[in-house]
């Protein structure tokens, strides 16, 4: 029989993930099946599979706190809201070591990665969900102190990092279209000519037009959200057949990207006083 969880199954498996997170952001090797299977000692009428199926949503409440959430756990939004929300929030205050491990992990210097072939880091993009939310459900207050993604996405070091991998990357893809002649020109805008272009790097498509490639970078997860600014988005709306948004994600591990051609509200929900873009 599928019941709601109870109080004090949602405090256990809420403890359990904030513990295996913090291991995570700090480094620490952990396995997830050995975890689970001691929470379901605790939760007898539990499967493994709807233990899991909670940790995916715990990783949605995650992101919505402006936390990274577990690797491998992919946010799942269908769940107990305002309870679940609360029980987070809660035990993450008692959890001050949690936040030293985000705080640390999120500022980390980053270094550009060489890779010999791009082969399989482009990857198809998350598709928007649908906005099944009622006007009058819970909504969480994110405090912008504790927004982890928001430090994350002013990492100056992570930020350029991810721009020389995407730099790289262009090069190899008109390379290895036989397009040396573009490859050569192919330009660190953001670097050259500073921040203020609207876009970081200039490349070109198969046919010699201009591409205009804004990078964001993530160490996390492919639909983590990312933050835009009011001129990244008038250029983007000025220019929106050339505009290209490279998110580069797991760039710690092995960094992969995808592409959001054009507006990028055309593709992810935007909230409108902070421009954090996501897909959910």
């Amino acid at each position: 029989m599928n019941l709601d969880w109870t109080a004090q199954e949602v405090a256990a498996t809420v403890a359990a993930y904030l513990r295996m997170l913090t291991m995570e952001l700090t480094g620490q090797a952990y396995n997830k099946s050995e975890h689970r299977r001691a929470l379901r000692q605790l939760l007898p009428s539990r499967s493994e599979a709807a233990i899991e199926f909670k940790h995916g949503n715990i990783s949605a409440v995650m992101i919505e706190l402006g936390y990274p959430y577990i690797r491998g756990y992919q946010p799942r939004r269908n769940f107990q809201r305002q309870a679940l929300f609360e029980e987070v929030s809660r035990q993450i205050a008692a959890r001050p070591q949690l936040d030293d491990a985000a705080v640390k992990a999120v500022e980390l210097p980053a270094e550009v990665p060489l890779l010999e072939s791009f082969d399989g880091v482009c990857v198809a993009p998350p598709r928007m969900e649908p906005q099944i939310r009622e006007p009058d459900v819970f909504q969480p207050t994110v405090l912008s102190q504790r927004d982890y993604l928001a430090r994350e996405a002013r990492n100056q070091s992570l930020g350029r990092a991810g721009e020389e991998f995407v730099m790289q990357f262009e090069r190899w893809r008109l390379m290895q279209r036989g397009l040396g002649r573009l490859a050569n020109r192919v330009e660190h805008t953001s670097k050259v000519r500073g921040d203020g272009a609207g876009y970081d790097i200039l490349s070109f498509d198969d046919n010699g037009h201009e591409r205009f490639i804004e990078v964001k970078t993530t160490a996390y997860a492919k639909d983590t959200p990312f933050f835009i600014s009011d001129n990244e988005l008038a250029f983007a709306s000025a220019h929106e057949l050339e505009f290209y948004l490279y998110r580069v994600f797991e760039f710690r591990r092995a960094p992969r990207l995808f592409e959001l051609r054009g507006r990028p509200d055309g593709h992810c929900r935007l909230d409108p006083v902070t421009y954090r873009a996501s897909f959910s």
